[in-house]
Formats: C-alpha cells, structure tokens, sequence
C-alpha cells in the first residue's frame, strides 16, 4: 500500500554506492543481452539506436530491420548529413515521430560542419547539439567512451523509486532532480559506466519490471530498500487518451493514385490520402476502417471513396506505383492504401 513507502530525500540505500555498482556490473557480465548497439563503440552507431529506441520497443527496432537497415543506408554522419529528406523519411518509415528522423539529420549536419564528422568527447559539447537531451548526452558518453554520465529513462527511474523505497513522483520537478542525482552518485561510482548504464536499464527491462518485480532473483536485492516495489514509482499525471477522427478518401487514376503531402503537421513532408474536405455534404461510402494509436491519441481513420467533385491543392498530385516505393508514408496510411488496392492490379509495398 501506499502508505508503507518511504519518501526519504537524501538517505542512501543500504550500503555503499561502490558495493551496489560492483554487484549490478558483476550480474550484467554474465547475463547481459545481445544487442548491435552494444558491440560497438561507434558514437553514430550507439546515438541512432539511442533515438530510434526513444518511444519504440527494442524489439520492433530489432525484429523489423530499422536499425541494420538505416545503418546500411546511411552508415556515418557524413552519408546522413547529405541525404534527401524525402529519402531520410522513407527510410524510418515505420517507426513513427518523424521528428527523431529529421532531428538526427540536423545533428549530422552540424557534426559535419563544426566538428569534422566525428562526434565529440566532451559531455557538455554532446548535450549541446541540436536535439539532444540529458538522456541520449549521458548514453553517448557512457555507451561511446565509457564515460561516468548518468542516464535516467523508464527502467532506471523505476529500478531507482524501488532502491530508494521513494514515492516522490517521477515525473515531477523534485522526482526528476532526486533520480538524475542518485544516477548520477551511482555511476561515478562503478569500474565501468558504460556497463553500469547497460546493466541498470536492463534490470528494469527484466526483474524490476513493470508490476510486480522478481525481488528474489534481483541481483541487488539487499541494497534495495522498498516496501512495496509493485506500487512504485509514482506518477503525478495520467496519460489521458483521446480520441481523434480522420477522414480521408481513395482517388484512382489508371495506374496512379492520388496522395496529398502533408505541411505544417507532425508528419510534414510525408505522403498520406488526401484529406476530405470539410466542405463534403453527404459522405461517400466507405472504403475502409482502421484504428491506430500515436502517442496519447487513437485515432480511427477513415477511408471514402472520392468525392464527385473536389479542388486539388498544390500538394496533391497522383503518382504511380513506382513512384510509391521511394515516396516516405506513414506505416497506418500505406497498410489502409494496401488494403484498399488489394483487387488492384499493383500493390503500395514498404
């Protein structure tokens, strides 16, 4: 129950911080996980796993090919650095927030032009490119030149709420301050930071997991001071979910189709079916359904079949199979495309 967690502010778990490092790094050895990013010390390689890896499972970056075949495509800042846009998008087509995708390439340009295509030592330099954070700053150091920067996500928020038997919201300004300083006395001091990282994060993925934890099999188990591990850590806000429409329609044209580019949107410069206009009286039929989430939204998305008469903005145009294949889309528009066209004579791949 709530009531039985400690909140303390300043006290440490029990034993000292070199004793806890040496037991976590002692387990990581022999039961650590098989991951691309952990073979190398490559900055480029270990920070795009480190965005791709933001908001997307380890398996779906994995099991689907996005990390191998970014890496393939564009295996250095300079090759990303100089890349289309339109190429970038299409090659992370899949695993959503495009943002990430852009931002790396911004990233790229910079290190290119101020740093001469390699990525920095320095930890202040590292947060200070464009689109990193504390998080990805701390990774890189740590992952690349096994520096002793913390590293606070998901996992090591709750492995450290659970050490420190510590209620104090994790997402709140006091929360936030308590888990980057206790990251930060533990890492300083272990043998290898890069290992420390690898290994606290991961005995969050498995026995401090969501729920209830496996506190039999932890490997710092007597170092931890919770109570109650299955009720921390504590959030002060929910995720409230909402619920948005999207009204789209399927227009063909021999063999092309019609798609609209989208500008000014989270998703700007992908390709997607045109939007329905408002202005549409009765709605045509429908062609298809979905339901899709995206952060805190579910969206249901909507397919008619065109309208009898419609305006054609500039960023509409029709465009053939071919064309497709090399045009960046959102994953839920080119399955509801591929679902629309199945009796087609051409099939939207990707």
């Amino acid at each position: 129950m709530q009531s039985a967690i400690r909140n303390p502010k300043s006290a440490l778990f029990n034993g000292p911080p070199e004793e806890f490092a040496s037991a976590l790094e002692g387990w990581f050895a022999r039961h650590r996980k098989d991951y691309p990013w952990r073979r190398t010390r490559d900055p480029y390689a270990i920070l795009v796993a480190e965005v791709m890896l933001q908001q997307t499972q380890i398996a779906t970056v994995l099991d689907r090919g996005f990390y191998v075949r970014w890496l393939e495509r564009f295996p250095d800042f300079a090759a990303l650095a100089v890349a289309s846009e339109e190429e970038v998008l299409r090659t992370w087509e899949g695993l959503g927030y495009y943002r990430r995708a852009r931002n790396l390439q911004k990233l790229a340009q910079v290190i290119v032009a101020e740093h001469g295509g390699q990525m920095p030592r320095d930890p202040a330099q590292i947060l200070a490119l464009p689109g990193i954070g504390p998080y990805t700053a701390g990774a890189v150091a740590s992952f690349a030149f096994d520096l002793p920067e913390p590293i606070v996500d998901g996992n090591v928020a709750r492995v450290l709420s659970r050490v420190f038997n510590d209620a104090t919201p994790i997402d709140s300004t006091e929360g936030q301050r308590l888990l980057w300083q206790r990251a930060t006395t533990l890492v300083r001091a272990a043998v290898r930071p890069s290992d420390f990282n690898s290994a606290l994060m991961e005995l969050g993925q498995t026995h401090c997991r969501v729920g209830q934890p496996e506190c039999g099999q932890c490997p710092v188990r007597t170092f931890c001071r919770a109570t109650e591990p299955a009720e921390l850590p504590v959030k002060g806000r929910r995720t409230v979910i909402t619920e948005v429409t999207e009204r789209v329609f399927f227009r063909r044209r021999d063999e092309e189709v019609l798609l609209e580019q989208e500008v000014g949107k989270r998703r700007t410069g992908l390709w997607k079916l045109p939007a329905l206009p408002e202005s549409t009286g009765k709605l045509p039929p429908v062609l298809h359904k979905m339901t899709y989430g995206i952060t805190r939204y579910r969206v249901t998305l909507w397919i008619h079949a065109a309208p009898a008469e419609v305006a054609l903005p500039a960023a509409h145009r029709f465009v053939t199979a071919t064309e497709l294949a090399g045009l960046p889309m959102p994953a839920p528009y080119r399955k509801a495309l591929n679902v629309v066209m199945r009796e087609g004579d051409f099939r939207l791949d990707g």
